[in-house]
This record gives structure tokens, C-alpha cells and sequence, in this order.
């Protein structure tokens, strides 16, 4: 298979050319014209891939075990965000469709958001739905704690300064790690689907060497981060997979550099919706969130909201613990970083109306499993969506920090507020923290204990048949970069280094594709002492 021309890469443009047809594709459709039929074979083809199929056994934000079926996976959040981001899409598909049709002549009223959206390079529901199921893929075994781990280990005992991303693992699984069962690596997927995962379009080493004196955080994309030496904190590629970014992304002239496809920043916005607002069900479902703590957070902040913004900083930091500081702790991140949209008015009325709706309405009653406790989370679940969803705005410059594609100021305050009673009172509280001690230690382990498995001369060939072929495969295309983009790679690009390098990334490969129990019970064997 040959790759396409870089010059004639369009949104349907796929990596390689395809000599057979697809199992997915409608027998009467011309593929080489019907370019929404290239989107939907691209959708099922994510649908049917393993790595899907796999996020039904990991984690979204607290582990299943104990509270019974009711409690969120990564399939079903995948889900989710995908139904949030069909709606999304569908609207500004409708008004660029308004527009298309005064172009030609056949509507009296121009659509300016339409307009918008056409110039960017278009907006279509089905890429918007495959980026919504394909954007968890890169997740490894207990959601955004295996990722830090696998991150960590990566960098402190591996010696890969990439380390591990969730986003960059997703871009890397769509273009390298999956097969259709052709001669080519991936999915093989249209430039507007693989664009349409790039949360954060750039390598980690895109950012070393920038120092917050030649560009603020106030300035830099979301998810960068601050740190020179190590780079971006979030990534969507890592620099094996820096040929097919740029491939992507050069079907889009009109984005500029850093910042989201329009499809991409629906998937986005559908992905904080949905996290913001459905797991709220299971939080409320397993009886996590309890309505003294959350009510006296809020409610203190909101009595004390004039005091506690004459605070210095230091007294706040110091005094966390009293209700109500750690709220202002965030408010004081919110508007150091962002600014751009952040105010303190907008965001005491976002605490007043989750304060309102969430600890005085949704909360005060315990859940008792009975259909009314069903019909207050469903209820409050379904008036959230829909007040969230119908609050997009559409930039043509958005701010860096922005994207084409997000929330008004009043959605995207509250959505904050939200964040803020997940990560105080579910993610951070004791009874989390001791089962993810555990879990820490088994992907640990795993990775270290595959490490020491391919180390060992003797033994090195019992290795996992899928671990030794993507060691060659990851080495084999690291040497390849040494020779053709060197300038990517950094550090130790020798010999040893390379193969070091292309082990590493195997190895994160291979533990990251575990679901939840596999890495158990793959602990389980590597660590049995008889």
C-alpha cells in the first residue's frame, strides 16, 4: 500500500491507499465520491475494533467493584459522550448547511456561525460520533491513575522521556497498534477522523526548552503545561506517530497551529458535558457524594464569598481543610490561568445554582434505589444535558486557551463547579485512595516485571508473542526516525538507545492494552511465588 500525496490530502483522505473493499462499506456506495460513507465506515471500524470492546473492564472514575452494574465504564462514558456530541455536531452541521445552501442561492439569510463552521473545514456528525468512541482507546487499566503510573515508571524507571499519555496511546492505537488484517499499520481512518482525536495536537517534546518567560500559561493551549525540561503535560502523539499529526492535520489549512479541529473541539466539549454531568449518577447512585460535606463547601463559600476573596493566598493554603477554602483555592486557579473568561461573579452564580439543584435538590433525599430516588437522578441528569449542550459558542478566533468549538461563560463556570465536587469529594476522598494504592502498585509492577522479563537472556523468547513483536516493530520504527527526523527524538540515540527506547514503548504498549482484571490477574502470575 502507498501513502497518499501530502498536497492532495483532503478531510476523506486516508493514510494508505485501499486496493480492497470494506466490510463495513454499503455495496451500492461509490467510495471514491461519497465521503460521508468514508466517515461511517471509519466509525464502525473503531466499533468493531478490540480496543473498544475493551473500555466495558476499566475504569472511568471510581472502580466497579462493591457498588454493584449501576457505575460507568470507559464504554459506556464513551458512549455517552458520543450521543452528547451527535447533538453538538448536528446543530452546527444544520447551520453550515444553512449557509452552504445561501451560497447557492437558495436560502433568502445567511448563517454566520454556519459560515464559520464551512471555512474551518466543516463540522459532520459522524466524525464527530467516531471521535466521541475512539477518544478513551488510549486508556490503560484503571482509568487516569494507570495513566500517571505508566507516565512515571515510563520516565523514572525506563529511562523514556515521552513517558506515557492517554491521548497520545488513543492516536497511537487508530494509526499503529490496531490492523483490518491488511499490510499496513492501523485503521487506516479518514484525515478528519484521525484529526478529530488530537485533543492536544502536539508531541510532549513539541514544548521542552519553552520557558513560561517567552510564553505565560495564560498564553499556551490548554494542557501544555509549564514544564520546560519534561514538556507538554497532555499530548495527542507521540513522535512515532508525529508524521501521521502533520498528515492529519494538513487536510486542514484554515486551523491554525495548536489548536482543534472543529469536530475535535465538539468531542471536546461532549467529553466535559458527559464527565461533568453522567457520573454524577453513579456518584449519587453508590452513595459517594454525602450532602453535609458537599453542602457545607458550597454553602460556606457562598456565605463567606466577600471574606474569603480579601484572603491572602498563604492563609487560604494553610486553612484548606475549613469548608469553603479549598473552593476558593480553585476559583484562584481558575482565574490565574484563564482569565480570558473567568469571573468571579459568573462563578459564584454557577455555586449558587449546583448549591440549588445538586445539594438542595438532587442530594437532599438519600438514594434508596426506588423509582422516585431513579427519576430525581435521571431527571437531574437530563435537565444538566440539555442546559449544558445548548450553551455552544462558535469562534472564528478563539482564544489559545478557547478552541472553535465551547461552552459560553455560564456553562463553562458551572461545568468548573461540577469538576470541583468530583475531584473534592469522590477523587480525593480516603476510601478511593486506598484501593488505588493498590491498583498503583499492580501496573508498576507489571511494567517493571516485563521489563525484567525481556532482560533476561535466557528466558527473554517465553515473552508474550504480541510483546516481542511490537518491540521489533517500535525499534524498527524508532531507527527510522533516528535516520529521517532525528531532530524529534531526544536524548540517547545510539544503538542501545534505540533498542532501550523501543522496549520501553512496548512494554506501555502491551500493559496499557490490559483491561481492569487482565491486569490483575496478569499481576497475579508475574508476582505468584509458587
Amino acid at each position: 500500500m502507498t501513502d497518499m500525496p501530502r498536497q492532495h490530502m483532503t478531510r476523506a483522505t486516508r493514510r494508505h491507499a485501499e486496493q480492497e473493499s470494506s466490510q463495513h462499506a454499503a455495496s451500492s456506495t461509490d467510495l471514491a465520491t461519497d465521503e460521508l460513507e468514508q466517515f461511517r465506515i471509519d466509525l464502525e471500524r473503531i466499533r468493531f475494533s478490540s480496543y473498544f470492546a475493551r473500555l466495558s473492564d476499566v475504569t472511568q472514575v471510581v472502580p466497579q467493584s462493591g457498588v454493584g452494574p449501576v457505575m460507568h465504564n470507559r464504554l459506556t462514558h464513551s458512549l455517552k459522550v458520543s450521543a452528547v456530541a451527535r447533538v453538538v455536531a448536528s446543530n452546527l452541521a444544520g447551520a453550515a448547511a444553512q449557509h452552504a445552501a445561501f451560497v447557492r442561492g437558495e436560502a433568502a439569510h445567511d448563517d454566520e456561525t454556519g459560515a464559520t463552521i464551512a471555512r474551518l473545514g466543516g463540522c459532520d456528525t459522524i466524525v464527530a460520533q467516531a471521535a466521541a468512541h475512539a477518544h478513551d482507546l488510549g486508556h490503560p487499566p484503571f482509568g487516569h491513575l494507570g495513566e500517571r503510573v505508566l507516565d512515571r515508571v515510563a520516565r523514572e524507571r525506563l529511562g523514556l522521556a515521552e513517558g506515557f499519555e492517554g491521548n497520545a496511546q488513543t492516536f497511537r492505537i487508530l494509526t499503529s497498534l490496531d490492523t483490518l488484517g491488511r499490510d499496513f499499520a492501523g485503521l487506516n481512518l479518514t484525515a478528519a477522523v484521525r484529526a478529530s482525536v488530537l485533543k492536544y495536537p502536539w508531541t510532549r517534546g513539541r514544548w521542552i526548552g519553552v520557558t513560561v518567560d517567552e510564553l505565560p500559561v495564560t498564553e499556551r493551549p490548554r494542557g501544555v503545561g509549564n514544564d520546560p525540561v519534561k514538556g507538554a503535560e497532555k499530548f495527542s502523539s507521540y513522535v512515532l506517530e508525529a508524521g501521521e499529526l502533520e498528515s492529519a492535520l494538513a487536510a486542514f489549512p484554515a486551523i491554525a497551529e495548536g489548536v482543534q479541529t472543529v469536530e475535535c473541539a465538539v468531542m471536546d466539549v461532549a467529553d466535559d458535558i458527559a464527565y461533568a454531568v453522567h457520573d454524577l449518577d453513579d456518584f449519587t447512585r453508590a452513595g459517594v457524594l454525602q450532602h453535609a460535606a458537599v453542602a457545607a463547601e458550597l454553602q460556606t463559600w457562598l456565605a463567606e464569598d466577600a471574606a474569603l476573596a480579601a484572603e491572602p493566598l498563604g492563609a487560604i493554603q494553610v486553612d484548606w481543610r475549613r469548608p469553603g477554602r479549598s473552593l476558593e483555592l480553585r476559583w484562584r486557579s481558575m482565574s490565574r490561568k484563564d482569565g480570558w473568561i473567568a469571573d468571579r461573579d459568573a462563578f459564584r452564580e454557577a455555586v449558587q445554582r449546583v448549591n440549588d439543584e445538586l445539594v438542595e435538590g438532587l442530594l437532599q433525599t438519600p438514594y434508596d434505589g426506588g423509582i422516585a430516588s431513579e427519576r430525581a437522578v435521571s431527571g437531574f441528569t437530563r435537565r444538566w444535558i440539555e442546559r449544558l449542550r445548548s450553551s455552544i459558542v462558535v469562534e472564528a478566533n478563539p482564544h489559545m486557551r478557547g478552541g472553535h468549538v465551547r461552552l459560553n461563560q455560564r456553562a463553562w463556570h458551572e461545568v468548573a463547579v461540577l469538576k470541583f465536587v468530583h475531584s473534592s469529594f469522590v477523587l480525593e476522598t480516603p476510601d478511593l485512595a486506598h484501593s488505588q494504592r493498590g491498583q498503583a502498585r499492580v501496573v508498576e509492577e507489571l511494567v517493571l516485571g516485563f521489563d525484567a522479563w525481556l532482560s533476561d537472556r535466557d528466558d527473554a523468547g517465553r515473552a508474550p508473542r504480541r510483546l516481542l513483536e511490537w518491540v521489533d516493530e517500535a525499534t524498527e520504527s524508532l531507527f527510522e526516525l533516528s535516520k529521517e527526523r532525528p531532530e524529534l527524538l531526544q536524548g540517547d540515540i545510539s544503538g542501545s538507545g534505540i533498542h532501550r527506547r523501543g522496549r520501553a514503548r512496548a512494554i506501555l504498549d502491551y500493559v496499557s492494552s490490559f483491561t481492569d482484571q487482565q491486569a490483575v490477574a496478569a499481576f497475579d502470575l508475574l508476582t505468584r511465588a509458587g
